[in-house]
């Protein structure tokens, strides 16, 4: 239980809780953008809202990757689906993934499609090694934390001449994101909200490091904190974004230091960077377009590459009318504020990817029973 029970100790979370409280200005607001899905989990789990002074807003950024694909890219993975040469590999968090007119890859799969879910992209290519005959194409998506075992798997079909195993690549990157919260003004004209620091993901941060975050704490003069996973983590790190904000520092700061180091896993970055390289311009949901914000697969390995490969219709498709996931993702509302939340949007009748997704902001608050703070509203 090391790195667990020492960092839930309830003593040590009500001190943190006393000194936040008496460290926040009088008259003052904070609002502070939780980056990462799996804090926003967290911080709803372990009840770390309730442990803040009303002057701190902890606002729930875009960091789930399910949630932040289009739902065109949704659809070209469904297209690929109903090929019957095809098997689908994908991760299970996108399976219920509504995609246009709310057909999804569990959809598919009950009319005949050969969809499989697997836990890791070598199970793919296990799958491709075991039905040569059959073209076996993962469904790759994620931040940096995802994108070096894609990586490793198209080394090891080039290596093996694996002619029968496709990648379909949505790797993105979370600088870009976090530039496109800041700065993009096609995410400003849908509305926008003050941030006055970060607090930076953790599995993200143990591959590419807390040097990238560096730019933005200099660029946009927005400090950084970087926090692992567990309630003094968060803690921690909101105090030390407290301290930032009332000294007038913007720097990067390291709380989750048991795991993650300035230069990050160089090699995993290597790796990446062998078998990667930017696209000019990626669209996210509820973001627009960001440019240099995704990955895409480096020529060598084309014969690996499913949008080379096959013939795949790309059409921009408009999210469910009622479904305010896009706001969501901007931070613009809170999930309690869409009016299908709780009601025909729940985690067996999703309408949007911020409820199906296990990182997702509206699965978090319906999960852990935030809806009821405004349930009368609705």
């Amino acid at each position: 239980m090391k790195y667990i029970s020492e960092f839930r100790n309830a003593a040590i979370a009500r001190e943190l809780s006393t000194k936040i409280h008496d460290e926040v200005q009088p008259g003052k607001n904070y609002h502070i953008m939780e980056f990462c899905g799996s804090h926003t989990h967290a911080i709803f789990r372990h009840g770390i809202q309730d442990l803040l002074p009303k002057s701190i807003r902890l606002i729930h950024g875009p960091g789930c990757p399910v949630c932040v694909l289009p739902i065109n890219r949704l659809n070209m993975a469904i297209h690929l689906a109903k090929n019957p040469r095809v098997i689908l590999c994908s991760y299970g968090d996108m399976i219920r993934v509504p995609g246009k007119d709310g057909i999804s890859l569990q959809t598919v799969q009950a009319d005949g499609a050969d969809v499989r879910i697997v836990y890791s992209i070598m199970d793919a290519l296990d799958t491709a090694r075991t039905h040569p005959k059959k073209d076996v194409v993962f469904f790759a998506i994620g931040f940096e934390t995802t994108t070096p075992p894609t990586a490793l798997a198209l080394q090891i079909a080039k290596t093996e001449s694996l002619k029968n195993f496709f990648v379909f690549c949505n790797h993105v990157l979370t600088p870009g994101a976090i530039a496109g919260v800041l700065d993009n003004p096609e995410i400003r004209s849908l509305g926008s909200i003050p941030i006055d620091g970060f607090i930076g993901p953790a599995h993200v941060s143990a591959v590419i490091g807390s040097q990238p975050y560096e730019f933005f704490a200099e660029e946009y003069q927005k400090p950084v904190v970087i926090a692992g996973f567990e309630p003094l983590d968060i803690l921690q790190a909101i105090r030390m974004l407290i301290r930032q904000m009332n000294e007038g520092q913007t720097k990067v700061e390291n709380e989750y230091s048991r795991a993650v180091k300035r230069c990050g896993n160089i090699t995993s970055k290597q790796r990446v960077a062998d078998v990667f390289e930017l696209r000019k311009m990626f669209q996210w949901r509820g973001l627009g377009s960001i440019p240099y914000s995704g990955l895409k697969i480096k020529s060598e390995f084309s014969p690996w590459d499913a949008e080379i490969q096959f013939k795949i219709p790309d059409q921009t498709i408009p999210d469910h009318k009622a479904c305010d996931c896009a706001a969501v993702l901007r931070g613009v509302k809170k999930p309690t504020e869409c009016k299908v939340f709780g009601l025909s949007c729940t985690p067996e009748t999703p309408l949007g990817s911020c409820m199906v997704s296990a990182e997702g902001a509206c699965a978090a608050y319906y999960t852990y029973g935030r809806f009821r703070e405004n349930r009368k509203s609705l």
